[in-house]
Order: structure tokens, then C-alpha cells, then sequence
């Protein structure tokens, strides 16, 4: 599903380069789990923007289901993330003039999908938010809108779910119930999974662990 091979992120830094990647070479297979792990600073969100074509690697290739990200130009490859990802990130991204319905409603509405209402309300009814439909992000707890997020994630099918830290603004509690959630749907779905976390209690419940350090691929 999903193949990348010497991939290396470099930016322009104080009249030098600052690498952040270091070749990393790796291969992740369809419907598998994967934490990406390893202390502030290592390269994990660097290296998961990346494989999910939000960022443009210096050097190298990700190849996504045989499609190299990198050869597509910038629309193509938002529309290709449309097509095959989903998202849920730390800071959860809900648009705050939307309800959780219309926040859930829109990707699908962006990829032109039919009933795509019928659609939002199942997913918000499976993160139990069927009586929420009609609030606005502020007007829900922080677990709330993390689980708005994970319906809007799955509700467009995506063949593989990008998650970045998505317990990181949840306390343990709240944290443990997202992270139930997001298993659940994953195996309902099949999706591929591949997240970043410092949470170790997330990271034990892949199926494989990627430990980075300094910007290298140290060991699994």
C-alpha cells in the first residue's frame, strides 16, 4: 500500500541545510497498523506528511497503491489525498462555522458523493455524536470533536487513515475512548493505519512499530 524509498527532507537553515530525514526506506502492506515513534524532533510528523503527499520530499520516493505522489503536480495530488486518505490530527481541523454534521458532510460533498448526508449521520452515530449533529465544534468537548474527526476521517472510506498524535490534546480517559474508537472503525473498515504518537498504549496496539531517531529509520 504504501512504498517509500531513500526519502530525505532538507530545509534551508541559517545559510546551511538542516536535515530532518535521512533516507528512510520502508514498505507498509494494506490494512496493516503502524506507529511511527520516537522522541520530539526525530522526524515523525516530517516523515508523515510525507507519505501522505501534504509535503514534498527533498530527495526520494513514496509511492502510494503504485502511484508516485511525487510525480503529481500540487492539484492532483490533493485530489488523489481526496480519493485514497483520510486525516486526524492532534488539533482536530474542524472548520468552526460548520456544525458536525456539515464538518463530516463536506469532504464527500467535495469528492461529489450521493447521500452524503445519510453517510455523516452513520459515522457520527458510530462515535456516538447522534445527538450532536446539529452543535458547533466550540459548542463540543475536546473527545467530541476528536471523534467528529474520526467520523470525517472514515466516512469517506479512505484506503489508509493518517493520524498525527490524536490523543495528544485528550486526557488519559478520553484518550483511551478515541483510541478504542479508532481501532474499531479500523478494523470494520480495513484501513490501512499509520500514525504518529508518543502514547505508548496507542503504539502497543499496532501491529508494528517505526522508531526514528534523528531523522533515521533506527529500528522496529
Amino acid at each position: 500500500m504504501i512504498k517509500c524509498e531513500n526519502l530525505q527532507k532538507r530545509v534551508p537553515m541559517a545559510g546551511t541545510e538542516l536535515e530532518i530525514l535521512k533516507g528512510i526506506t520502508l514498505e507498509i502492506k494494506s490494512g496493516e497498523s503502524v506507529a511511527i515513534i520516537g522522541a520530539s524532533g526525530s522526524g515523525k510528523s516530517t516523515l508523515l506528511g510525507l507519505l501522505a503527499g501534504l509535503d514534498e520530499a527533498t530527495a526520494g520516493s513514496v509511492a502510494i497503491n503504485g502511484t508516485d505522489i511525487g510525480a503529481l503536480d500540487e492539484d492532483d495530488r490533493a485530489r488523489f489525498r481526496g480519493q485514497h486518505i483520510g486525516f486526524v490530527f492532534q488539533s482536530f481541523q474542524l472548520l468552526p462555522a460548520l456544525t458536525a454534521l456539515e464538518n463530516v458532510m463536506l469532504p464527500l460533498e467535495l469528492q461529489g458523493q450521493n447521500s452524503v448526508e445519510e453517510q455523516a449521520r452513520h459515522y457520527l452515530q458510530r462515535v456516538g455524536l447522534a445527538a450532536r449533529t446539529g452543535h458547533y465544534p466550540l459548542q463540543l468537548s475536546g473527545g467530541e470533536q476528536q471523534r467528529v474527526a474520526l467520523a470525517r476521517a472514515f466516512a469517506s472510506k479512505p484506503a489508509i487513515l493518517f493520524a498525527d498524535e490524536p490523543t495528544g490534546n485528550l486526557d488519559t480517559t478520553t484518550g483511551e475512548h478515541i483510541i478504542d474508537l479508532l481501532f474499531e472503525l479500523n478494523r470494520e473498515e480495513g484501513t490501512t493505519l499509520v500514525l504518529v504518537t508518543h502514547d505508548q498504549a496507542l503504539a502497543e496496539r499496532c501491529q508494528r512499530r517505526l522508531r526514528l531517531d534523528g531523522g533515521a529509520l533506527v529500528g522496529e
